[in-house]
């Protein structure tokens, strides 16, 4: 895992080992600096007493020191980690980029003279996925992405603030306990951010917000955002469609192509090539042994998403994936599986028609039953639970066949695609006509009673664009409350229906005891008087949904992590995100948009032959593969819930979770995807109680950690305390 921290405080208290010295004498900055070990001379230096100490990360890379240092931690490569100075003589004016960004050192520096005087949002449109952190004196500011794939988290610590990109690197800073009520909203309502609030699973860890940024000065902190908010008296002018994908295609090129111009690294070997093995060939030893192959990659599902990532990357001039003779072919990978062939025989038959590109090497990764969900359950320890962790063994095989920089299509569908709820916008912008096609392509879809399924959506979609935000999110926390979680959900239809709504529960949210339901609803009516950044139900859920699937393929990286390999999402980008914004509504929600988006992307990049059946709706997780590894796995699963710790917390019952196992298993209808979200809260809490050392040296206590190892109890949720009535006067 691979992280940035560092602090501010009003005075150093904490050394860190690698202090900046001071400029020579004669410039601008020719006073002493206090705080740190560098001070212990000082006798009114509260750090003296403290200066036989130093307090860093383990395994961190110091880019800056005292008074607010900043470490890089992790397997960073060389190129990923640059900082710029704007002036030799000013050494506390500076900027440190970390990830894959597309601006030049010159680009970087003129960002910088331009964030002293607080302008911060053009340090966030250049092509990549990094983070971005400022110094400017004592002022520090951290700046996060639109998705929150790169999230920022802060802590208060030592009379100031310390802030990361993991989560938990703070907590074991400061000593956190496990946040219960969060856990709880995690699996109530996973995809409502009045729920989760700005919490993490660990107490005193807090989260930014996507779009936002942290201004440190000298300890005290300010959260502000750096996107322009939208007039909420009237609707914006609705954009050129044509400009508005000729936006997005020149955003997702500048993204694949920030990741193609930089340096190529190559896989370290984990184990030395046994030599031939009948059957298997340099490739295949190779991903065997755990090492990815060097040079560029792409998941080639048949999808849309994929396919356009792989072909995009494969075509760009000058870049790896040219023809054949003048460099190398891009490697794409498709996982086929013989444990349950029957259903996907389209998508693989898309994936072979689009591999026939001479500028691509096509891979196929075929698994039988122990790459089923559930087969693996051990790997490592994520910084937040993700419904991932039971099929991050079946991942991880697939892209160890891969590349060292691979691309993946996540995330295009939260990007690109309508949610639901922005019929109801088109209401409120009285732009019924465009709810013809995606109502009519709803009809088509139902089994039963077609005639009936325009009448209902429209109804759905009226009465959210009349329902305002505080009714809707108080109505959500009445329904927890009251117990009324029902997700039951067979198609399309359904599934549309139940989006039309400002919060609605999550699959796993029909699980969980009365008080996590209780602990849930409460949060939920505190935030109702909070106003979300748009007031429209169509944005605000889009908004919530992309910053839920981020955060999932956050966890995803982590779980799936393969050594030396570096997994690129560019749909998740902030061009990329900021350009698909820009797109009409009304371009949105008609059937097959997201399609004629990507066909026009790659109709610039020189590909305008696809194959059949390109566009077509990708049927969801393989419910078959699911429940053939549940009813593999069920032993082990049975055992897992024998004595979960989620009921040692108050949030599950033992007995109901292990009968929806077994319901599951023998093919009853239950929640597939709320299962796996129980069964992966359970794994990451035993990792997270059974783990050993810390990430932090120097400290007070020499093993100071985040929640103490077992048998120590998890803190209990509590039930909500209940007003008590006046009593009556006279008695």
């Amino acid at each position: 895992m691979r992280w940035l921290v560092g602090w501010s405080s009003i005075a150093a208290s904490f050394g860190t080992a690698g202090r900046v010295p001071p400029p020579a004498a004669g410039t601008a900055y020719d006073a002493p600096l206090h705080g740190g070990i560098a001070d212990a001379a000082h006798a009114d230096d509260p750090a003296g007493q403290d200066a036989e100490r130093t307090v860093h990360p383990v395994g961190a890379q110091l880019l800056w020191g005292d008074p607010d240092p900043l470490w890089a931690v992790g397997d960073w490569r060389p190129d990923e980690i640059r900082t710029v100075t704007a002036d030799p003589a000013d050494p506390f004016t500076r900027l440190a980029v970390l990830g894959c960004c597309g601006a030049g050192d010159e680009e970087l520096r003129r960002a910088l003279y331009a964030a002293r005087g607080g302008a911060l949002r053009h340090l966030t449109e250049w092509p990549g996925n990094y983070t971005a952190v400022v110094q400017t004196g004592r002022r520090i500011t951290v700046l996060g992405d639109l998705a929150g794939a790169r999230p920022v988290f802060y802590t208060p610590w030592a009379g100031g603030t310390a802030y990361a990109t993991a989560a938990l690197p703070l907590a074991d800073l400061i000593g956190a306990q496990l946040d219960i009520g969060h856990l709880a909203a995690l699996l109530a309502c996973p995809d409502s951010p009045e729920a989760l609030g700005d919490g993490t699973p660990y107490v005193g860890v807090r989260r930014i917000p996507p779009g936002h940024t942290l201004i440190l000065r000298e300890g005290s902190r300010e959260i502000t955002g750096y996107e322009p908010v939208a007039s909420l008296a009237v609707a914006a002018p609705e954009a050129d469609p044509a400009g508005a994908v000729e936006g997005v295609r020149e955003a997702l090129t500048a993204a694949v192509r920030a990741r193609l111009t930089a340096p190529r690294h190559a896989p370290d070997t984990l184990l030395p090539d046994p030599g031939p093995v009948p059957g298997m060939g340099p490739a295949d030893r190779r991903a065997a042994r755990g090492a990815p192959a060097p040079g560029v990659g792409a998941d080639l599902s048949g999808g849309t998403a994929s396919a356009t990532l792989a072909l995009l990357a494969a075509g760009l001039p000058g870049a790896p994936g040219t023809l054949p003779g003048s460099g190398s072919r891009l490697l794409a990978v498709t996982f086929n599986d013989l444990a349950t062939p029957r259903g996907r025989e389209a998508e693989l038959e898309r994936a072979h028609a689009l591999a026939a590109d001479p500028r691509l090497h096509h891979v196929v990764v075929a698994a039988a039953d122990e790459a089923l969900p559930y087969a693996d359950l051990d790997g490592p320890l994520t910084d937040e639970p993700g419904p991932c962790l039971v099929s991050a063994a079946r991942d991880r095989r697939r892209l160890a066949a891969g590349s060292a920089d691979h691309f993946t299509g996540h995330g295009a569908r939260q990007v690109l695609d309508a949610h639901p709820a922005r019929m109801a916008d088109l209401l409120l912008d009285r732009r019924r006509r465009h709810l013809l096609r995606p109502v009519a392509a709803l009809a088509r879809s139902a089994p039963e009673g077609p005639l009936l399924v325009p009448f209902s959506v429209y109804s759905a979609a009226r009465r959210l664009a009349r329902t305002p935000y505080r009714t809707g999110i108080e109505a959500a926390a009445a329904r927890l409350r009251e117990g009324g979680v029902a997700t039951a959900v067979s198609g399309p239809v359904d599934a549309s229906l139940a989006a039309l709504t400002w919060s609605r529960p999550g699959p796993a949210a029909g699980w969980l005891t009365g008080e996590a339901l209780a602990e849930v609803s409460i949060r939920l009516r505190a935030a109702a008087g909070r106003p979300p950044l748009s007031l429209r139900p169509g944005e605000a859920r889009a908004r919530a949904l992309l910053a839920r699937h981020a955060a999932d393929h956050r966890v995803f990286e982590q779980a799936v992590e393969v050594r030396s390999q570096r997994l690129h999402a560019p749909f998740l980008d902030n061009q990329v995100v900021r350009a698909a914004r820009a797109l009409p509504e009304s371009l949105r929600v008609q059937p097959g948009a997201r399609a004629e988006i990507l066909r026009s992307v790659l109709a610039s990049a020189g590909v305008r032959e696809l194959p059949p059946g390109w566009g077509v709706t990708a049927p969801g997780p393989n419910e078959t593969a699911v429940r053939l590894g549940l009813r593999a796995a069920l032993t082990s699963l049975l055992a897992l819930f024998h004595a979960p710790l989620l009921a040692d917390a108050g949030l599950v019952e033992a007995r109901v979770v292990r009968q929806a196992l077994t319901d599951a298993a023998d093919g009853r209808p239950v929640p597939l995807d709320g299962l796996a979200e129980l069964v992966s809260m359970e794994l990451w809490l035993r990792r997270l109680m059974s783990r050993r050392g810390t990430c932090w040296t120097g400290t007070s206590t020499p093993r100071r950690r985040a929640v103490p190892p077992l048998p120590a109890p998890l803190p209990r949720l509590t039930p909500p305390a209940r007003p008590s009535l006046p009593r009556p006067a006279g008695r």
